[in-house]
């Protein structure tokens, strides 16, 4: 009885500890570690977050581009972090296919961290360098075919949402292209803007303004539906791959065993930032949609993701580079 009492009173002292962290938090700057290069979108996004979290809760959130090896230093980074709500982690579907596709990382996802909240999802866009005599879905897959491991296609690296477009696409097409992976995706950016590479996927946030500015060659979307940004650009359902789908999404997680309520609080406030008419508005014209759930929603859509893309990697075979 004696045991129960204190277990009780123990409990129940955590909670109003707890709830102080809450209260008082943050009384210091909150570092945003992003796993990505500067200048694409999980980078401006946490600084759009990051901005306005620090509007809100009255302390700095500072963002920390910690780029390499596929995302997986920066993340080792916030993994061992203390779990006191001060090191976050921006992160994308990356970290859900890392899963598979990188079994020897030094963490665990659901494990070695908590969800927080998500932010916000964009379709990608299949862009070719103007010079590629293919103007549409099916000139890239004649040439594909005609001469196989002749033509390549860029990302941001192994295990991220480009990368994974393109062997998806790869495998559903039944194609063989050449992937060149870069350490971010400014590099790959600007060859496919150079001509040094003859195609990639990239978010549509960030690649509509090269392809309005004839840059770069618009082939097709990859969401089910035709983007508001680029109406005249089909998808790749429509133009000859039934059912192709793949998106990135972008979300924030913290350390295992960050105080629940610091966590609900974070999770408050992001969700109250990116439901903002003003928000969606601003985001739609860029080509992302805002993303509103719980924690606990937010891990069952990860462990769901995570599932999606073990057995896309597994029925396909698909190597880290």
């Amino acid at each position: 009885m004696r045991v129960s009492i204190l277990r009780s009173l123990l409990a129940a002292a955590l909670l109003v500890v707890t709830a102080a962290q809450a209260q008082n938090y943050p009384n210091k700057s909150v570092r945003i570690v992003v796993p990505f290069a500067a200048g694409g979108p999980a980078d401006n996004y946490a600084r759009f977050i990051g901005q306005r979290l620090g509007d809100a809760l009255g302390q700095p959130f500072v963002i920390d581009n910690r780029p390499g090896a596929g995302s997986i230093i920066g993340t080792d980074l916030v993994a061992k972090a203390p779990a006191d709500g001060y090191t976050l982690l921006m992160m994308s579907n990356t970290h859900t296919v890392n899963e598979t596709l990188i079994p020897t990382k030094p963490f665990v996802l659901m494990r070695d961290f908590v969800p927080v909240a998500p932010v916000n999802y964009s379709d990608l866009l299949l862009v070719t360098h103007p010079s590629l005599p293919a103007q549409n879905l099916q000139d890239i897959l004649r040439l594909a075919k005609e001469r196989p491991g002749k033509y390549n296609y860029a990302s941001s690296g192994p295990g991220t949402p480009y990368h994974m477009a393109g062997e998806l696409f790869k495998s559903m097409a039944g194609i063989y292209l050449v992937h060149i992976p870069y350490r971010g995706s400014s590099g790959a950016r600007t060859d496919i803007v150079g001509g040094q590479v003859d195609m990639m996927f990239d978010a549509l946030t960030t690649m509509a303004e090269q392809a309005r500015a004839g840059k770069v060659r618009a082939i097709a979307t990859s969401g089910r539906q035709r983007s508001s940004v680029l109406p005249d650009v089909p998808t790749l359902h429509e133009s000859g791959l039934p059912g192709y789908e793949a998106t990135i999404w972008l979300g924030l997680m913290a350390p295992a065993a960050t105080p629940r309520a610091v966590v609900d609080r974070l999770n408050q406030e992001i969700s109250r930032i990116v439901g903002q008419p003003e928000v969606r508005q601003l985001w739609g014209r860029q080509g992302a949609t805002p993303m509103v759930m719980t924690p606990q929603e937010f891990d069952k859509y990860m462990r769901e993701d995570i599932a999606k893309w073990a057995a896309v990697i597994k029925s396909a075979d698909i190597k880290a580079d």
